[in-house]
């Protein structure tokens, strides 16, 4: 297992060696004159500290130092790097730093009074997550980024100029969240049948008091036949790169959310409608694999809609009661 986990860390600080190169080539460029009159970096910037201070001014300096981003990108990187490499590092680097906090926080014991179960995972369990999830990011989630970027490219995916707009980018992340919830639920729920979920889903099931990294800790045939469920959204529409990192980056966040074991008043849950959340989630994770319902990964609509989270509900209603 110590080989397991050496080898997993020496591919992630490779990974993460090439996205340093990336930010020191981008400070280095901004400092160029050169690249600054050509981006026109520093007028947005002035307008947006120095003026009114409005919303589109802000908007346009972002959208300024995005294109700076991308500019860097194309003078030392080809699409290929950018598609595979850039994705795994924003996957791993997302996924490790809204995942780790959650351990720290059930070792420490901070914050127990909204922890979901009173049950505590041992540091061992903790570490066998790890090591697991470094073994298969580098032999499954990588590979599978690689073997994907022919089918984004033929679909129409791109990473040079023009950027898109922020509406282009909100109704492609609002239709990838409608199409991931419903194949994720079916697949979820076939998972739950018997056979499936004793050779394939119980692996992910381990876990029976969740926490933040258990997200994806998953067999390699669940990683490949949920993960589908993530990526048919941007190969249908074939979006572009920025487009692609930015759902990468939302959609691990909520599922590191919903496995992280804790209901805090600022959770997303209390806000929005008929978002699940950990608390949702939670309960799925508890329960017999046949009673457990709660199979939706967003958003609940769809469990809602075939009646798999009624129990969820009178549990809830109890409580309030």
């Amino acid at each position: 297992m110590d080989s397991l986990v050496e080898s997993g860390w020496q591919v992630y600080t490779m990974l993460l060696s090439k996205c340093a190169y990336a930010c020191i080539c981008l400070v280095r460029l901004i400092l160029v004159c050169g690249v600054v009159h050509r981006i026109g970096l520093l007028w947005p910037l002035r307008a947006c500290c120095f003026r009114s201070g409005s919303i589109s001014n802000i908007i346009t300096a972002l959208e300024s130092l995005l294109e700076a981003l991308v500019y860097v990108w194309h003078m030392n990187f080809v699409d290929f790097q950018l598609a595979c490499i850039g994705s795994f590092i924003v996957h791993e680097t997302v996924f490790f730093l809204s995942g780790l906090p959650y351990i720290f926080l059930e070792r420490t014991g901070l914050l127990s009074t909204y922890k979901i179960q009173t049950k505590h995972n041992t540091p061992e369990a903790q570490g066998k997550c790890i090591a697991w999830l470094l073994f298969y990011h580098s032999c499954v989630n990588f590979p599978l980024m690689m073997f994907s970027y022919r089918v984004f490219k033929f679909m129409g995916m791109r990473s040079s100029f023009p950027l898109p707009s922020w509406k282009v980018v909100s109704a492609q992340i609002l239709f990838f969240f409608i199409i991931e919830d419903f194949v994720f639920y079916w697949g979820h729920r076939i998972l739950h049948t018997k056979w499936l979920y004793k050779n394939v889903h119980s692996v992910h099931h381990e876990y029976a008091t969740p926490f933040g990294l258990t997200s994806e800790y998953a067999h390699p045939a669940e990683i490949l036949f949920l993960g589908f469920a993530t990526f048919i959204g941007p190969a249908l529409t074939g979006p572009h790169l920025i487009t692609l990192w930015l759902w990468l980056v939302l959609r691990v966040i909520e599922t590191v959310e919903a496995h992280c074991g804790y209901h805090f008043p600022w959770s997303p849950s209390n806000f929005l409608p008929l978002y699940g959340g950990a608390d949702f989630h939670d309960y799925h994770h508890r329960l017999l694999y046949t009673k457990s319902g709660n199979y939706s990964s967003t958003f609940v609509y769809m469990d809602w809609i075939f009646g798999t989270d009624k129990g969820y509900r009178k549990l809830k209603a109890l409580k309030e009661t």
